[in-house]
């Protein structure tokens, strides 16, 4: 029933621009805390961003200042814009969301690449 839909994911040059939008379905967004993850080559899973219900947001060391997350509750969706890319940000970036710090729903990913 719940499903999450990523997409805006694409090939940019170092120090460009992209956004990416999760469109979720099954009625239980506006409660879930909603994530943004990465998975590059080689590389564990780490999570890249978090925004609350109550739209409070964390993000990694490594994306603070470039990254953006946000959501909106009326449309479903929640964005991550990410600005001054760099070639380590190139991974699959997957979408996630739950309730108390759980990640119970996931998107299919959507491919990031970052030229040099």
């Amino acid at each position: 029933q719940v499903q999450l839909v990523e997409s805006g994911g694409g090939l940019v040059q170092a120090g460009g621009s992209l956004r990416l939008s999760c469109e979720a379905s099954g009625g239980i967004f506006g409660i879930n805390t909603m994530g943004w993850h990465r998975q590059a080559p080689g590389k564990q899973r780490e999570l890249v961003a978090s925004i609350a219900p109550v739209g409070s947001t964390k993000y990694a060391a490594s994306v603070k200042g470039r990254f953006t997350i946000s959501r909106d509750n009326a449309k479903d969706t929640v964005y991550l814009q990410m600005n001054s890319l760099k070639p380590e940000d190139t991974a699959v970036y997957y979408c996630a969301g739950g309730l108390g710090g759980r990640s119970d729903y996931w998107g299919q990913g959507t491919q990031v690449t970052v030229s040099s």
